[in-house]
């Protein structure tokens, strides 16, 4: 092939049309576990965190329920992956193996929202929230009924391969996906760039700015206890007993079990099977829906 702009431009959009085809193919779990919210600046912050409203009965005037501030801040991050295609590949018509690699690089840039999002659920034990507690703790601070401080906890400790029980039915959800700008395909492929001058080397990449942080601890549980029917039923009264500020219920029905695929087989037996092994009823069937997640393997 001899290499001229015009078959440069034919190539990149080839190229381009293989790294969206595994753009459109890779997984979107963090869907189902974070709230995507777009940023328009370098970092946003979320100082609204730390209450949720609660409808009251209208006796006198309206009682404004003011926001506590947390200056929790998520800072976007910038994310980059290039390709390098060697020109003499392009001289020798070899380019046909990179569409599979453009594709590959399509795929590693959409699943990295699921990289993130579950990075950071797991890391929940040992990183900090908006209220400043790790978002996983058995401390998290709470004004019980009669206005005195108190604490509560969203964790069980334990040896065992952590899982995670969720609310995700809340606007707000227990991960904060902070878009800034969405993934682009890039080049620097023209004649007289210096990549191609000084290596013989037409480069393609994909850029994006982003970043995660903590929602709503109250919407996630997480246990390092053995994932059995003991521990779930101990998780789920857990979170559905939950209170917040002044002893009022929060209403948290856990919906979703996240798990590891080591976790795979016991979290369907809990909330899959029928039938216990010992052939009673099983009570937890249907409660939850099992998500397994590689990303936390």
């Amino acid at each position: 092939m001899k290499v001229t702009t015009a078959a440069l431009a034919l190539l990149q959009t080839g190229f381009q049309t293989s790294f969206r085809g595994g753009l459109e193919q890779a997984p979107s779990q963090y869907k189902r576990i974070s709230t995507i919210i777009p940023s328009s600046n370098k970092s946003e912050t979320y100082g609204w965190l730390g209450k949720l409203p609660n409808v009251r009965e209208w006796l006198g005037d309206r009682v404004i329920q003011n926001l506590k501030d947390h200056s929790y801040q998520i800072l976007n991050k910038d994310w980059e992956l290039t390709i390098g295609v060697d020109r003499n590949d392009i001289e020798d018509d070899s380019v046909g193996q990179y569409s599979a690699l453009f594709q590959e690089m399509g795929y590693s840039t959409g699943a990295h929202s699921d990289q993130l999002v579950f990075s950071l659920l797991s890391a929940g034990f040992t990183t900090d929230c908006f209220d400043g507690q790790f978002f996983f703790d058995v401390d998290h601070p709470v004004i019980a009924a009669d206005g005195s401080k108190t604490t509560t906890s969203n964790m069980t400790a334990g040896a065992a391969a952590p899982w995670f029980l969720l609310d995700t039915s809340r606007a707000l959800l227990p991960i904060i996906l902070q878009e800034r700008k969405p993934w682009q395909f890039v080049a620097r492929d023209a004649l007289t760039d210096e990549n191609v001058f000084t290596k013989k080397e037409f480069q393609y990449g994909s850029d994006a700015r982003s970043n995660v942080g903590y929602g709503l601890w109250q919407l996630a549980h997480g246990s390092k206890a053995v994932l059995d029917a003991t521990g779930y039923a101990a998780a789920r009264t857990s979170m559905m007993s939950m209170k917040g500020d002044h002893g009022r219920p929060l209403g948290i029905i856990p919906n979703l079990l996240v798990v590891p695929p080591s976790l795979e087989g016991a979290a369907n037996r809990i909330v899959k099977n029928e039938l216990t092994g010992g052939g009673n009823t099983n009570e937890w069937a249907g409660t939850a829906e099992v998500l397994v997640v590689p990303w936390l393997a």
